[in-house]
Parts: C-alpha cells; sequence; structure tokens
C-alpha cells in the first residue's frame, strides 16, 4: 500500500477550536481518499494559550486540559475533542503523526536571576560582553496544572540561552550553568552555532532534562497511542540527543515510531545528508530541497524540467525523503515564503504522488483551499486565497490505485517529463505525462501486457481515449502547463 500523508493544519488555521473537531468530522473522507498518515499540529499549551500555532511550547502535558496562559482550550480545541479527533482516525485505520518541539520553551511563569554572557546574534561564538546577571522569564512552575502528570518544574539550568533580559533590549544571552560549557554540537557552522533559535533554548545536555523529556514522551504516547513524531527544528538540536530520545520512545512503547524531522535547508542537500549520518538514519527528513526545486520551477520561464530532481533528498536518499510541495512555513506571508505556484501545483504533486521514490506529503490548504489575512515583510496587511490545487483527488487516488510497480521514465524532453508505473500482482499501472510549456504528447511503453486496452485521462483534463498498440506502445498527450494519468479502463 502506498503511504501518503497530509499535514492537516497551516500557520493561519482558526483561533476558534476547530480543527479537532473539524479533524474528525473528516476522516472517513481522508481515509476514503487514500490518505494514510494525518500530521496535526502541536497539541499542547503554548505561551499564548488559545491563539498559539504550537511552536511557542508553554506546557508539554497540558494539552487543552487546564487552566493556563489565559484558556483551558488550545487554538484547536480541547484535550477531551483532540483525543476524540486521534481516536476517529485511527479507528479509520489512519496512522497519527504528532508535532512534537523541544528545542524550546516560553513564557515561564517566573523570573530568576543568573550569570550570562551576550554573543553575537550573526556569529553566536563571538562573545561581546564580560559576564554579568540578568533576570529573565526562565522558572516554569505550571500554576494551573500543579503536579499532575509530573512535578519537575524547569528553571535556568534547563536553558542554554535566552533572548528576553529584563529590562535590556533584546539579544541572545549565553547561560553559565553547571551541566555544559559553550553551545551544544550541531553539524553546520550557519551562525557561528545555530545552537539557539528561539525563546528559551533548552539545554539537552542537562540529564535532568533529558530524563523528563523521554519520560514526556511515554506519557504522551500513553494519552494517545500515536504512530509517528513530526520533529520541529532539529538543525538547532544536537543529532545525539534525538538519537537517544528515539531509540527509548521506540523502546518503551514497543513500537516502531515513525520520525521525520524538520532540518530546513533549501538548495543544501550536504547538511540534509549529513544529519542523517549523524543520526544514523533514526529518523526521516522533510526533502527541503526539493521543495525548493519546485519553488523555483513555479517561477521561472522556460525552467528545465529534466533538472528537477537535481540535488534533492529523493534522488540521494529515497527512503528518508518526506516530499512536499509547500508547508506552513514556506506559504505566503510567513518567514521561510517560497510557495509553489498554483498553476505549477497539479505537476509538483504527481512528481511526489506518482513516483516509486519519497513519502509524499499533502499540504492542507492543497487539498481544502483556504483563505487568510497577514502582515507582509513590507508592513502592509495582504488577504491571501489559496484554491484547492486542480485534480488533487484524482491525483491522491491514483497514488493509491495506480503508482505500483516497476517505473521507467521518459525524460529526454526539457519542458515535458513522462513515466509509466507498470504495476503489480494487485494494481494496474498508469502513464503520467506532464508539460510546464505547450500541450505535448510522449510515446512510451506500458508493456504487452496491455495490449489492445482502452486508457482514459484519470485527472479528466483530457477525453478522448487511447489504445495500448500489439508492443504496449501508445503516445500519451497531455495539456498545456498540466498532467494527465493515463490508466486502463
Amino acid at each position: 500500500m502506498n503511504g501518503t500523508m497530509i499535514q492537516f493544519f497551516h500557520w493561519y488555521t482558526g483561533d476558534d477550536s476547530f480543527l479537532w473537531n473539524h479533524t474528525k468530522d473528516q476522516s472517513q473522507y481522508l481515509a476514503d481518499l487514500g490518505i494514510t498518515a494525518v500530521w496535526l499540529p502541536p497539541a499542547y499549551k503554548g505561551s499564548s494559550g488559545g491563539y498559539s500555532v504550537g511552536y511557542d511550547p508553554y506546557d508539554l502535558f497540558d494539552l487543552g486540559e487546564f487552566d493556563q496562559k489565559g484558556n483551558v482550550r488550545t487554538k484547536y480545541g480541547s484535550k477531551d475533542e483532540y483525543l476524540a479527533a486521534v481516536k476517529a482516525l485511527k479507528e479509520k485505520n489512519i496512522q497519527v503523526i504528532v508535532d512534537v518541539v523541544l528545542n524550546h520553551k516560553a513564557g515561564g511563569d517566573e523570573l530568576e536571576t543568573f550569570k550570562v554572557i551576550k554573543v553575537d546574534e550573526n556569529n553566536r561564538e563571538k562573545v561581546i560582553s564580560e559576564p554579568f546577571d540578568i533576570q529573565s522569564y526562565t522558572k516554569f512552575t505550571f500554576p494551573g496544572r500543579g503536579d499532575t502528570y509530573s512535578n519537575f518544574k524547569w528553571d535556568f539550568t534547563c536553558f542554554t540561552a535566552v533572548d528576553y533580559a529584563e529590562g535590556m533590549e533584546p539579544g541572545i544571552y549565553r547561560i553559565f550553568n553547571d551541566f555544559a560549557d559553550g553551545w551544544d554540537t550541531i553539524i553546520d557552522n550557519e551562525k557561528g552555532n545555530y545552537d539557539y533559535l528561539m525563546y528559551n533554548d533548552i539545554e539537552h545536555r542537562n540529564p535532568f532534562v533529558r530524563k523528563e523529556l523521554n519520560y514526556w514522551a511515554e506519557w504522551y504516547h500513553k494519552q494517545t497511542d500515536f504512530d509517528g513524531v513530526r520533529l520541529d527544528a532539529v538543525k538547532h538540536i544536537s543529532p545525539d540527543f534525538y538519537k537517544e530520545w528515539l531509540n527509548n520512545l521506540r523502546s518503551n512503547t514497543g513500537k516502531n515510531i515513525f520520525a521525520v524531522g524538520e532540518y530546513w535547508a533549501p538548495g543544501f542537500l550536504p547538511l540534509l545528508e549529513a544529519y542523517i549520518d549523524s543520526t544514523e538514519g533514526c529518523m526521516s527528513l522533510f526533502d527541503s530541497s526539493l521543495q525548493d526545486n519546485l519553488h523555483v520551477a513555479s517561477t521561472t520561464p522556460d525552467y528545465d524540467l529534466r533538472q528537477i530532481f537535481n540535488d534533492t533528498l529523493v534522488a540521494s536518499h529515497p527512503d528518508k525523503s518526506v516530499t512536499v510541495v509547500d508547508n506552513h512555513d514556506t506559504q505566503p506571508l510567513q518567514a521561510l515564503e517560497a510557495p509553489v505556484e498554483t498553476w505549477f501545483k497539479p505537476l509538483a504533486y504527481a512528481l511526489i504522488l506518482l513516483r516509486k521514490d519519497g513519502y509524499p506529503c499533502v499540504f492542507y490548504p492543497d487539498l481544502y483551499g483556504v483563505s487568510y489575512k497577514d502582515t507582509g515583510k513590507d508592513g502592509n496587511e495582504y488577504e491571501i486565497f489559496l484554491d484547492k490545487v486542480d485534480a488533487i483527488e484524482e491525483l491522491i487516488k491514483a497514488r493509491r490505485d495506480f503508482a505500483h510497480g516497476n517505473q521507467k521514465d521518459y525524460f529526454e524532453d526539457a519542458h515535458c517529463l513522462g513515466w509509466v508505473r507498470e504495476g503489480d500482482d494487485h494494481h494496474s499501472g498508469c502513464a503520467v505525462v506532464l508539460s510546464n510549456k505547450d500541450a505535448y504528447h510522449k510515446p512510451m511503453e506500458m508493456g504487452k501486457q496491455y495490449a489492445g486496452q482502452t486508457f482514459y485521462d484519470f485527472t479528466g483534463h483530457l477525453q478522448d481515449k487511447i489504445t495500448i498498440d500489439e508492443n504496449g506502445w501508445a503516445d500519451f498527450p497531455c495539456p498545456a502547463g498540466n498532467v494527465s494519468v493515463w490508466v486502463a479502463e
């Protein structure tokens, strides 16, 4: 069975407790469509309470159960609604992928005084002050939850650095503590050392912190019986931490928990490969290099489609590549904005859904369509409309029903790619043709087993039908700037 994941949220998902109930309501539709796994957003209380997207985690144990940060519920609903959504998905044999944010915490409850040095934001190895004392909100006591589920209280020794100092200008203040000296070891030298990202940066070298995070993972699994984890901001965390954390999670649950890390480095495949090597293959990664290629292809006239898989993770490590067209960080008005243009999205989804390599992840706005408002980088407010992608349902179903068996590529033309999937003992195959320019037709071999059979365009873009000749060949057309998926009647 071909696995297909969906990211079932986006950055601008509403603040109206809509999502968990919506997930439950849509579970049968997703199962019928061929979705096999749903990636849900961070389900725990963030520092901005009911308005938090989830990437500013305050209390990992509060799944919308306690009155903290101004709300009992989270942005997406209550704990009961969350667990009901998870249950509905699992009853439809859909795997649940939970979002795990262990790089930082936000919204501390009390000020503490401790010693720091200030470092250059563009080169964190460069010290720009003598040691001095600051006050910052590094004490987490969780007064709304108390000791329920865990009595661990976070303090400044649990963090490597902060960006807030009471009465001082924002900056990066590295903390002196007994558990580590300097930054943690990561694989890249961007900004000198990119251990620090934001908020209160978690000190993973503190053994008490590691024990708590291991305990929380096991607790979270007991609450939800999740099947996989999406790991946030792994480029800012030592590979050694997640090797240990995932090993403990899999051992303690007795399940081979799937893991995919967010190491966003568009155009820098060697960094993705180095992280996979450093973590000894314990997780997959989102293929940010392929996403960047898709973005560039959609915005570049006369782009040579034969280069689309150059320098991508799906080409070099297909078993570790989770392929995406867009996500919450690349959508318009976000800091990493790099959306794939609407006209190109059917081609992009064909490239990730209908080929043998990679584990594709569909983005919620591309299946449902969304609109939202936010402020752009220029300070102006914009209203964004993202339409449902043309033929997206047919492409997802085609992955389930037809994208099986041996693959043969026909990549000889710069503006028209084609490939066939020959099918297997349980599935009929398909022929895929796409063009980023004019209407094309491409001679391709389906195989003699299909001789005499009539094929039609499953996407509905073309109405004519094709008969496979006695040698198993046919001319397969596609419309200008679009894709056709040819399957047997």
